[in-house]
């Protein structure tokens, strides 16, 4: 009979995650299936598998013995992998264990049940909005249960995690009541069954033998790299860059050659002009792999240590940063000087930077091309971090302006960096309760006013203001995505196809976007027009933004009509969309923000 087990160092941590990670990977497409909540996008098996999946490779390179240096390690690898909602709660969780851990090289019981407290608390305080019947409420009940169990005598982990796990269960099982979505679906919280799966694979291992190394299994597309984007491996020293010319550039052969260089791969550029980011030890090998396929210029590798010493604004007072779900002219960006964070796009087993690894052209094309249709997900907490970070070293104050915190958990994602990186600097993070064009205009309107030298409590208390003023409109191509996407049912694009009939969705006070009317018939375009133009005050001043998705001379006959029905359109633009709602309407798609220019 097997002895009791009554510490954990950081090689038993390790393989207890390992195994239990493995076990979470295993299940990756039932979490997919079940996913309702908070939307039934089918994609917390691939946010949760990629997010453990960076933990696992970093635990893959090598023991400490040390168990808070162990949970250290891992919650930084989560926190710069994590994907989705519940990744990026998984990684808080795991984050506040490190934290609570730090100093003890073994722990008791009672000092693993103090971390798991820790880490549940860290996590449930990483969101606006708390709901119970989520992964939040599982991680409680079993953060709760062992800290029950430790404080009445139990020194044994066989017995800490059988009767935890026992209790992890039946609160998964009460998720299937808690909220209305999962009761109508009759299905348990996605990220709950995750966390559980985690749990179940560390507790079988423990009691196999928890001295025993796991049964490594090979997971072709979650073992901590995005192989055709950019990996979340922080091992390489040299941010390595440089730009290629040639007439016709084999972007996905270069693609493959350069991943399996290093880490961080981000190829931006057309098939004539190519640039390159990656992270290396060895630059050099960079630029001869980059000279294969065409003449290579402007070459650099800084070392990342001392990347804070480049690049000064010394005549702004404030940096905005944004999200890549709004979109802007790259003019404006460059002009305006704003910071982007892109977001994740997955088609399949392929992962790229949203407008950075996948330009909206290609994205389109991609959409059309692949069967598999792509998934989205919010920046990791890490992307942020590493923006504030040199942000603050250089700027009195930050302001970031984040997508919707009700279509994305993007905006939590960035005060969670916010959170971490504070300091004595300034940063505030703003959900614009927007998306795309109108998300876009807000980022504009906040970087025109630190232009003017305001400070961060001017331009936050401007852009609030500006924010239930601002609306963003689209008229989609083809219902045919919304029901690949599983947004919409197949009956329901029948009956609008046999009706005539075109939703036009809209930007609602509260951050919904939400249908907001219907366009009957055809001359589509000319009954959008009077739509925007009757929710427009006559004698305003606008500024106005038009997206498209490959339809841009639809887009200019808009944007005129527009300008012929409300002539008080003082700026505007028009510009590719991007991914955020062309995922749901295909190519055709038409975006129009609309901003009344206000006196500053």
């Amino acid at each position: 009979m097997r002895g009791p087990v009554l510490e954990l160092n950081g090689a038993r941590l390790s393989r207890l995650l390992r195994a239990g990670i493995q076990r979470l990977l295993a299940d990756q497409e039932h979490l997919n299936r079940i996913n309702v909540f908070p939307v039934p996008d089918g994609d917390t098996g691939t946010n949760m598998a990629l997010t453990m999946g960076a933990v696992l490779a970093s635990l893959r390179r090598g023991p400490d013995d040390h168990a808070g240096t162990t949970l250290t390690r891992a919650a930084d690898a989560a926190l710069d992998g994590a994907r989705g909602n519940s990744g990026a709660i998984l990684a808080q969780f795991l984050l506040g264990m490190g934290d609570s851990a730090a100093q003890h090289a073994a722990l008791s019981t009672a000092q693993f049940a103090s971390a798991v407290t820790t880490g549940a608390s860290y996590a449930r305080e990483s969101l606006a909005e708390p709901r119970e019947g989520t992964v939040l409420t599982v991680i409680t009940d079993f953060a709760s249960e062992t800290a029950r169990l430790t404080s009445s005598g139990l020194h044994d982990y066989l017995s800490l995690f059988s009767q935890a796990l026992h209790k992890a269960r039946v609160s998964l099982q009460r998720t299937a009541e808690q909220l209305d979505e999962l009761r109508a679906a009759r299905v348990v919280d996605a990220g709950a069954q995750g966390f559980v799966d985690l749990l179940e694979g560390m507790t079988e291992h423990l009691h196999r033998d928890v001295d025993a190394e796991p049964a490594e299994t090979s997971v072709s597309s979650t073992d901590g790299e995005a192989t055709a984007g950019e990996t979340h491996d922080l091992s390489h020293r040299f941010c390595t860059e440089c730009t290629i010319s040639s007439p016709n550039i084999d972007r996905r052969k270069l693609r493959e050659q350069l991943a399996a260089l290093g880490s961080s791969l981000v190829l931006a550029g057309t098939t004539r002009k190519a640039k390159v980011h990656i992270h290396v030890n060895d630059p050099a090998e960079v630029f001869r792999v980059a000279g294969q396929f065409g003449a290579v210029t402007a070459q650099k590798a800084d070392d990342m240590q001392r990347q804070q010493e480049a690049a000064h604004d010394r005549q702004r007072r404030v940096a905005i940063v944004t999200d890549s779900v709004a979109d802007i002219p790259d003019d404006l960006l460059d002009q305006l000087g704003i910071h982007v964070v892109p977001l994740r796009i997955q088609f399949g087993e392929q992962s790229y930077l949203d407008k950075v690894g996948l330009s909206p052209q290609e994205f389109l094309a991609e959409l059309v091309r692949n069967p598999k249709h792509p998934k989205t997900s919010q920046p990791p907490a890490g992307d942020f971090r590493r923006q504030f970070e040199f942000l603050t070293s250089h700027f009195e104050s930050v302001v970031s302006i984040n997508v919707t915190g009700k279509v994305s958990g993007t905006c939590n994602s960035a005060q969670t960096a916010a959170d971490w990186v504070q300091r004595s600097r300034s940063i505030e993070v703003v959900d614009s309760f927007n998306a795309s064009i109108g998300q876009g205009l807000l980022a504009i309107h906040a970087a025109e006013l630190a232009a003017l030298g305001l400070d961060a409590e001017r331009i936050v208390a401007a852009v609030r203001k500006m924010i239930p003023l601002t609306r963003t409109y689209a008229l989609i191509g083809s219902m045919e995505y919304a029901v690949r996407g599983g947004r919409v049912k197949p009956a329901m694009k029948s009956i609008a196809r046999a009706l005539r009939l075109t939703p036009v969705l809209a930007t609602r006070r509260d951050g919904r976007i939400a249908p907001a009317g219907v366009l009957f018939g055809r001359r589509r375009q000319a009954k959008l027009i009077r739509f925007i133009c009757a929710r427009m005050k006559r004698g305003q001043t606008y500024r106005v933004g038009v997206g498209h998705a490959n339809a841009e001379t639809d887009a200019h006959y808009l944007l005129q009509q527009l300008r012929r029905e409300h002539p008080q359109i003082e700026k505007s633009f028009v510009m590719p969309v991007g991914s955020t709602l062309s995922v749901h309407g295909g190519p055709g798609t038409l975006v129009v923000g609309v901003q009344p220019v206000l006196s500053t």
